[in-house]
């Protein structure tokens, strides 16, 4: 046992150097991959779909921010990929009741959707989405 017979010094020493090591290993194994999506959401059109999208997206743990731009038909995501994934996130939104990508709305979900959350052609008070205008030819 050499280091009860050490002086008093090189005993701090040991404790501040074992210590440090502990606290930098711990910071560095505690950095997180954040990743940002961008999940289509064509039938979010209208004020009342964004905040129910935006609460029940937030419960999902890994989940850090969400934003829902219902004029684009958007929704952008940041996660935690340690603890969720974009699969999960879209699943989530389709058993709403809103498409989310290639995950198509549950349909009782939809159902159960205020008619204001509804597609124009179910009844709803969505507006049909924009189809953007053709670009224009460059005049020489």
């Amino acid at each position: 046992m050499v280091f009860l017979n050490a002086p008093e010094h090189m005993k701090q020493f040991f404790i501040f150097l074992l210590a440090t090591t502990c606290f930098t290993t711990a910071a560095f194994s505690q950095q997180k991959a954040l990743e940002t999506a961008k999940i289509k959401t064509p039938n979010a059109l209208c004020e009342a779909c964004k905040p129910r999208i935006e609460t029940y997206v937030k419960r999902i743990d890994g989940v850090t921010s969400i934003n829902v731009n219902y004029r684009k038909g958007e929704t952008t995501v940041k996660y935690l990929t340690d603890r969720t994934n974009i699969e999960e996130i879209k699943t989530a939104i389709a058993n709403m009741g809103y498409d989310a990508d290639d995950v198509p709305a549950n349909e009782e979900s939809y159902k159960r959707l205020p008619k204001t959350c509804k597609k124009l052609e179910d009844g709803g008070g969505h507006p049909k989405p924009r189809v953007p205008a053709p670009a224009a030819p460059a005049q020489q």
